[in-house]
Parts: structure tokens; C-alpha cells; sequence
């Protein structure tokens, strides 16, 4: 879901920054608003009824609830995230970086590249950390169109369930300090682990950009 959000993410960010004009850029700021609002349970609803049969159909699997059908709903739903945060942090860049460099005879490109992308360094990281972190902790919509099958998949066109899937299933039904209970807390440290190694990175890279 990174790999895919990611990207497109930061294409879409850039597109509304620095490329749309004033109209269209406000509408697409509206919609992607609008996405990022849009509670979790209906998007997996609405993967459950369109993207799962498209991608039953386009691989010719016997079920379209899959690792790939939940990687792709987890992308949609982190864009939102990546796209406002990083679009606000392109608009934060003084308006004289870009007059300063396209008066030096830079293109428009090479001044989204050289200057507009690096001085946004810090608020494209924090966007990025942030849709990682909307993936990572995703529960409902997964449950829902990846199959929830407790089994080690061998492919992503296999149907599959997520760590936070497992404990919001399993939870209610486990017999309190049985062994069953103390391995959902066992995933649940895990989750955190994974949290905050990335959140670490993240502040890594932010401390040695502004050190830089």
C-alpha cells in the first residue's frame, strides 16, 4: 500500500501545488478534504462491492478478497493524508524560492525538483510518516476485503489477515490471561514496535535536514 500511495501521493501533491490552475486546484483540494473524511468502514464497503469483484475479474481468482485488494483500498486511503499535508508544506515554501530561481533561468521542473521539493524536505517526510502510519493501523476496511483468513499467504492474491484484523476478531472471544489473550498483546506490541521505528526515522531524517 506505501509503494502505491506514496508515489501517486506525491505526484498528486505536486500537480495541486505547483501545476493546476487556481480553480482547479481548489476543487481537487475540496474532493481530496472530502476522501480524507470519509469514515473507514464505508471504504471498505465500498471496496467490498467494486474493487473486490474488478480485481476477481481482471486476475481471474476464484475470490477477489485478497492481500492485493486490501493493499489497494489501504493506498486510497492513505493518499488523502499524503496529498493535503504535502500540499500544504509546497505552499509553506516562499513564493520568492521559485521567483529566484526561475529568474536565473531555471524551467518550471527544474525548480519544483531543485528548490520547491528540498525545502519542503520536512513536511513531504511528515506526510509520508503520516500515511504509513494510516496504513499500518488500518483494522475495519481490511477486515472486510481481504479475505480475514487466519493463514501465512504465499501471494498477494491470496486472502490474508492483518495484525490489527487479528486483534479487533480475536479479542472479544479469548479467555482472559490465557495464552491466546497474551499473544493479541504480544501482536499488539509488535504494532508498536513497527510505530515507533518509523516515527524514530522520521524524526531522524527531519533532525539531519534541519542540521543540513
Amino acid at each position: 500500500a506505501t509503494v502505491i500511495s506514496v508515489p501517486l501521493g506525491v505526484a498528486a501533491a505536486i500537480f495541486i501545488g505547483e501545476i493546476a490552475p487556481g480553480w482547479l486546484r481548489e476543487v481537487l483540494k475540496v474532493g481530496v478534504e472530502w476522501l480524507a473524511a470519509i469514515p473507514s468502514i464505508v471504504l471498505g464497503f465500498i471496496g467490498l462491492v467494486t474493487l473486490v469483484p474488478l480485481v476477481k475479474k481482471v486476475f481471474h481468482l476464484p475470490t477477489g478478497l485478497t492481500a492485493l485488494s486490501g493493499s489497494i483500498m489501504l493506498a486510497f486511503m492513505a493518499m488523502p493524508t499524503i496529498v493535503s499535508i504535502m500540499e500544504d508544506a509546497l505552499n509553506a515554501v516562499p513564493r520568492s524560492y521559485r521567483e529566484g530561481s526561475i529568474a536565473m533561468g531555471a524551467t518550471k521542473w527544474q525548480t519544483i525538483r531543485r528548490i520547491v521539493l528540498p525545502s519542503a524536505s520536512s513536511g513531504i517526510i511528515a506526510a509520508v510518516m503520516l500515511g504509513i502510519g494510516r496504513v499500518i493501523g488500518e483494522t475495519m476496511a481490511v477486515m472486510m476485503i481481504t479475505g480475514n483468513a487466519a493463514v501465512i499467504p504465499k501471494s498477494f492474491f491470496e486472502p490474508v489477515r492483518t495484525m490489527t484484523a487479528t486483534i479487533a476478531a480475536e479479542m472479544g472471544e479469548t479467555v482472559q490471561g490465557s495464552e491466546h489473550y497474551f499473544a493479541l498483546f504480544a501482536i499488539g506490541i509488535v504494532l508498536f514496535a513497527i510505530t515507533f521505528v518509523i516515527n524514530l526515522l522520521a524524526d531522524l531524517a527531519l533532525h539531519r535536514g534541519k542540521t543540513a
